[in-house]
C-alpha cells in the first residue's frame, strides 16, 4: 500500500497547478456546503426551539374533533323526518367540568397544565380605548406551563395572586397608552361589565403584535368580568419531552373527549415544508461538490494520458489491472481527504462569520444573530460527500488506466 501511495503521490505532484487547482475545488465546496447547510440547519432547529418553547406542547380545547351525534339520529337510525332552520339553543362554549378534567391530566407523569380563559375586551386609559385578548390564568400553573414569566421586565407573575384586580400588560401597549406601573385601568367586557383593574406587570416577548395585543389576569377575575363562572376554554400542557405530544395528546383526547392538538399537529405545514426545504438545500450544496468532482476527473484523466508508457511498465512488471485502479483511486483519495479538512477549517470560519452577523426578524425589536449549528454530523457529511464525490470522479479515469495493455503501448501501437 505505500508503494501505491508513493506512486499516487508523485503522480499528484508533478502536476501541481492542476491538482492545487482540483484541491481548490474541493475546500471550497465543503467550506460553502458546511455554511450553507449549519445556517440552514440551525435556523430550523431555532424555528422548532422557538416553536416549542413559546407555545403548549399540548392544547386542549373546548370542541371535539368530531360532531356529536345528535338525539334524534340515535333515537330513530333510520328516521326519513328533515328538519331545518331551526336554531339550537345557546350554550356557552367552554370545557365542562374542567376542573375534573384537568385532574386527569394532571395526574399523567412528566407533565404540567393549565386552564385557560381567553375573551377579547377593551381597554380604556386616558381617553383611548384598544382591544385586546385577556387571558385569564392560574398564575402558579401557568408559570409551569409558559415562558411569560421570563419575559416580565416590571412587577412579577405572583402579584397576581398577591392584587385579585391585578393584570400584566405588554409593555409596547403601556408605552402606547403611556401606562406604568400600579396605574390603574378600565376594562370592558362584550357583555357590557366593566372592571377597573391595576397594573402588576409589564412584560416584553420581543413579538410587537403579541405584546400590543396580550394581556393577563386571574383566572377567577376574567371568569366574573366575562360571565363565565367556573368556566375554562382551553388546558395548556408543557411536556418534559415535548416529542412526544403527539402521542400524549391523542392519550389525553381518548380520556376527556375534548379535542387535543398537538404542536406537530397543529404545525404539520410547517414541519412539512422544513423537510421540503432541506432536501432542496442538501440538493443545491451537493451540486458544488459534483462541480469540484469534475476538477479530479479532469487531473487524474490527464495523468492517466500522460502516463500511459509507466502504466504499461507497471504492468511488464506485475502490476495488476486491480493495481493500477487502486493507485488512481488513492489519488482521488487524497484530494477528497485533504479538501476535506482544509475546507472543515474554511467551513468553520464561514460560519463564525455569520453567527456574528445580526439580523432584525420582522415583528421583533430586538436584532438575533444568525443561528448556525455547530453538531459534529455537519462536519462529517461534508467530508463524506465530498470524498463520495472524490473517489467517483477518480474511478472512472481509473478503470480506463486499469485497461492499458502493456505489448500495444510499448511496441508504440498506441
Amino acid at each position: 500500500m505505500n508503494l501505491y501511495a508513493d506512486i499516487a503521490l508523485s503522480h499528484l505532484s508533478s502536476r501541481r497547478r492542476q491538482t492545487v487547482a482540483s484541491l481548490a475545488g474541493v475546500v471550497v465546496g465543503v467550506a460553502f456546503f458546511l455554511a450553507v447547510s449549519s445556517l440552514m440547519r440551525g435556523s430550523e432547529r431555532d424555528f422548532i426551539r422557538r416553536l416549542v418553547d413559546t407555545a403548549p406542547h399540548i392544547t386542549v380545547s373546548d370542541e371535539f374533533r368530531t360532531a356529536r351525534t345528535q338525539p334524534a339520529v340515535l333515537a330513530y337510525p333510520q328516521g326519513a323526518v328533515h328538519i331545518a332552520r331551526v336554531k339550537p339553543p345557546v350554550d356557552r362554549r367552554g370545557i365542562r367540568q374542567y376542573a375534573q378534567r384537568l385532574a386527569l391530566i394532571d395526574a399523567l407523569p412528566d407533565l404540567r397544565a393549565a386552564p385557560v380563559l381567553v375573551g377579547q375586551v377593551i381597554l380604556s386609559f386616558g381617553g383611548r380605548d384598544e382591544a385586546v385578548s385577556l387571558t385569564g390564568i392560574e398564575p402558579a400553573r401557568m408559570a409551569g406551563v409558559s415562558t411569560i414569566d421570563e419575559d416580565i421586565v416590571a412587577g412579577s407573575l405572583k402579584a397576581l395572586d398577591i392584587d385579585p384586580n391585578g393584570i400584566l400588560v405588554g409593555r409596547t401597549l403601556a408605552d402606547e397608552l403611556s401606562l406604568g406601573m400600579n396605574d390603574t385601568l378600565s376594562v370592558v367586557a362584550p357583555g357590557g361589565a366593566v372592571r377597573t383593574l391595576r397594573i402588576v406587570g409589564l412584560f416584553d416577548t420581543g413579538n410587537v403584535n403579541y405584546d400590543r395585543r396580550q394581556t393577563f389576569a386571574r383566572l377567577k377575575r376574567v371568569q366574573a368580568l366575562l360571565n363565565r363562572p367556573d368556566a375554562a376554554n382551553s388546558i395548556i400542557v408543557k411536556l418534559d419531552d415535548p416529542y412526544r405530544a403527539r402521542e400524549v395528546a391523542t392519550h389525553i383526547e381518548k380520556a376527556i373527549g375534548y379535542k387535543s392538538v398537538s404542536w406537530q399537529e397543529a404545525s404539520q405545514n410547517i414541519l412539512n415544508t422544513l423537510m421540503v426545504r432541506n432536501i432542496i438545500m442538501y440538493s443545491v450544496i451537493s451540486a458544488i461538490l459534483v462541480v469540484a468532482s469534475f476538477g479530479i476527473y479532469t487531473v487524474i484523466s490527464t495523468v492517466v494520458m500522460e502516463r500511459t508508457r509507466d502504466i504499461a511498465i507497471l504492468k511488464s512488471m506485475g502490476f495488476h489491472a486491480a493495481d493500477i485502479r487502486r493507485i488512481f483511486v488513492i489519488e482521488g483519495i487524497v484530494i477528497g481527504l485533504l479538501g476535506s479538512l482544509l475546507g472543515c477549517v474554511g467551513g468553520s470560519a464561514l460560519m463564525w462569520v455569520a453567527q456574528q452577523t445580526q439580523v432584525t426578524v420582522p415583528g421583533q425589536a430586538t436584532p438575533v444573530n444568525l443561528p448556525i449549528y455547530w453538531g459534529a454530523d455537519q462536519f462529517a457529511l461534508s467530508a463524506f460527500f465530498a470524498l463520495l464525490s472524490a473517489v467517483a470522479a477518480s474511478y472512472l479515469p481509473a478503470r480506463k488506466g486499469g485497461a492499458v495493455q502493456p505489448v500495444d503501448i510499448l511496441r508504440g501501437a498506441a
